[in-house]
């Protein structure tokens, strides 16, 4: 038989109502009658009945989120993220990696109190009001339909050049990126790449704008070795993601050549990992862990409001200087 609400009152020796606020961590109970009542909990081996709680609160407590793919690490790290900051909340997370329209449906059968999307290759229309959700990935404009934590592509390729130009003495920078045209995260950052080159007043040689038709490690490993067929060689590469320079450093040291006394390369993405790689990698976007930590106070807010309000929230990206970076000769 189950363990209920009651039995945790009797054992705990407080009201019915008194277990059932500390368990939906209600600021009204106090911290040790609270901090007893879970230790019971827990001893009982409580499970919390979900249909019973959204009979009386109308929420479940449950966060979905659907992951577009489970082969990047980076998007691996900000989901345990997310995973991580979720559970510092009264909240739990459920995970899909089925489609998006596959998903929802699952996620309207649990009755979650909200969704976070990715925005990658998105090519549905949901539902006004349907369900809470927010989205992370690129707000192409003020007219935007829903909430979104965009974080900030087209600033950090202006810091990633600002960095090699103005403080380096870089001019002839390559990209070497996914120029896909259905996924907005990748041409945001290739947008960006070029605008930036602008403002500094740099030429933009085609030959230096690589396109890896992917975002694995392999993709970025053909690609440089594309980029050095050519007759002129950059000094310095933009790599669009921590997968893609993976797969170009590996290349660039096969070609014998000396990072960074040969080639600079700094890439998109800011996780732990880029500090430990063979040569840790200069890095620019918006640490991880802040990126985590707003996506789930966003979501939140927007279940806890009841509106889904189409509010864009701009990241600032951070550039991390390590030793794949040198001055120019």
């Amino acid at each position: 038989m189950s363990v209920t609400i009651k039995d945790i009152a009797k054992i705990a020796g407080v009201s019915y109502s008194t277990v059932s606020k500390a368990l939906n961590d209600s600021p009204l109970v106090k911290p040790m009658t609270k901090k007893r009542i879970l230790k019971v909990a827990k001893e009982m081996g409580y499970k919390p009945n979900f249909a019973a709680q959204r009979l009386v609160s109308k929420q479940t407590k449950i966060i979905g989120l659907i992951w577009p793919t489970i082969e990047r690490v980076v998007l691996s790290t900000l989901v345990t993220n997310i995973s991580n900051e979720i559970r510092k909340t009264p909240y739990s997370m459920i995970l899909s990696v089925e489609p998006i329209p596959s998903s929802l449906d699952t996620f309207r059968r649990f009755q979650v109190d909200g969704v976070i999307l990715f925005d990658e290759n998105i090519d549905i229309s949901i539902e006004p009001n349907s369900i809470p959700f927010l989205v992370y990935g690129v707000a192409e404009n003020e007219n935007n339909h829903y909430p979104i934590v965009d974080p900030n592509h087209e600033q950090a390729m202006l810091e990633a050049v600002k960095y090699l130009h103005s403080e380096l003495g870089h001019t002839n920078i390559a990209y070497i990126g996914d120029f896909s045209k259905t996924d907005r995260m990748q041409m945001e950052k290739l947008k960006g790449f070029k605008k930036a080159m602008n403002h500094f007043g740099l030429s933009i040689d085609q030959q230096f704008l690589v396109d890896t038709h992917g975002l694995d490690w392999y993709d970025g490993y053909q690609a440089v070795s594309k980029l050095l067929e050519s007759t002129d060689r950059p000094t310095a590469i933009v790599g669009g993601s921590y997968d893609i320079s993976g797969g170009i450093l590996r290349g660039l040291k096969e070609k014998k050549l000396q990072i960074p006394t040969d080639i600079s390369i700094i890439s998109y993405d800011n996780i732990p990992q880029m500090a430990n790689m063979e040569i840790p990698l200069s890095s620019i976007g918006v640490p991880v862990d802040q990126l985590a930590a707003e996506i789930v106070r966003s979501i939140i807010e927007i279940i806890e409001n009841k509106k889904i309000d189409p509010s864009i929230r701009k990241m600032i990206p951070e550039l991390n200087i390590r030793q794949s970076c040198g001055k120019m000769n």
